[in-house]
């Protein structure tokens, strides 16, 4: 993928004037000047986030964990939890029927029946979305999730011992980034060849002779998509990946990351 093509979405401003009197137009300036004050002053809502977790190779249990303290430590959020190590079950999906966000980090889950259909359900409602890494291949009876939902092009991973992750110049702007800085992952590079045209990818991964996208977010039925293949347990410890994360939940739940 070139690099003209990582980030596909262009942002254009219309303004529109009219000629009123200099009372008139200092006082609706004056207005809305405090309106926007006052709005940013205004608590947010309450995000209810259900954390899915079913990727054992990973460890997303620990790391999960990790993300709901980082999470819960801001004032409007609260995690509910769906964590099993068994490939055929998954208790307390139940929590999703009632929550904004799912972070989905399961992977090649053996779930069926209402289990998987409640999952379909939230992403087809157009739920707020964070996949990470294994997500991909997060469902083994819904594998098209991965191009239906997140707009992937999952196709496995190189061997490399390192990847270096950078933030793509073209979205350096967007909100999911606000905070976080270039890092280096432990986790080997997915394999992301042709992402769909209408996702906006956030952060390339590269070792030398190959770059891939790793973060990207995407609109949908309404709803919003956040994608991450990072995820090694390492990354959870990074600080700009909890806040991308963090910053991911926000988003995807139509607020404005702090």
């Amino acid at each position: 993928m070139s690099d003209s093509h990582v980030s596909r979405r262009k942002f254009f401003m219309h303004s529109a004037h009219k000629t009123i009197g200099v009372s008139a137009g200092l006082a609706a300036w004056q207005a809305c000047d405090l309106s926007r004050f006052a709005l940013a002053d205004e608590p947010k809502r309450t995000l209810r986030v259900c954390l899915v977790s079913g990727c054992p190779l990973y460890k997303s249990d620990e790391s999960l964990a990790a993300l709901e303290k980082y999470l819960t430590a801001r004032d409007h959020v609260t995690c509910s939890r769906a964590f099993s190590r068994n490939k055929e079950e998954l208790p307390g999906l139940e929590n999703l029927d009632d929550a904004d966000c799912m972070v989905l980090f399961t992977r090649r889950m053996q779930i069926d029946g209402e289990p998987l259909q409640r999952i379909k359900r939230f992403c087809r409602r157009g739920g707020a979305i964070v996949a990470i890494r294994t997500a991909s291949h997060a469902l083994q009876n819904w594998l098209e999730l991965d191009k239906e939902v997140l707009g992937g092009d999952y196709d496995g991973h190189f061997s490399n011992p390192i990847t270096q992750v950078k933030i793509v110049e073209e979205a350096k702007d967007h909100p999911v980034l606000a905070g976080v800085e270039p890092f280096a992952s432990h986790g080997t590079l997915y394999k992301n060849a042709q992402v769909a045209d209408d996702v906006t990818v956030l952060l390339a991964g590269s070792f030398p002779e190959h770059t891939h996208p790793v973060a990207w977010v995407r609109r949908r039925q309404g709803g919003r998509v956040f994608y991450t293949s990072l995820g090694h347990p390492d990354d959870f410890r990074q600080e700009s990946f909890l806040r991308l994360l963090a910053n991911a939940v926000e988003w995807t739940c139509d607020q404005q990351p702090r």
